[in-house]
């Protein structure tokens, strides 16, 4: 099965959870924010919150500058 990740297909494992998800990517929930199916998750939701095939997952990491 297949979700939408930041507009392009992206495999899952049944069972993928968006903590699952981000650790496929090898990406850290610390500085990220996730949209799934246009809902705004708290990052204490990421380990529970399942993501099926069709889900539209959006994924924004938080960059430093200056």
């Amino acid at each position: 099965m297949m979700a939408m990740v930041n507009g392009s297909e992206w495999p899952l494992e049944e069972g993928t959870t968006v903590s699952r998800l981000l650790a496929a990517m090898g990406l850290q929930p610390g500085m990220i924010v996730v949209e799934l199916n246009g809902r705004v998750l708290r990052r204490s939701e990421f380990s529970a919150c399942g993501v099926a095939g069709g889900d539209r997952v959006e994924i924004v990491r938080f960059v430093g500058g200056g």
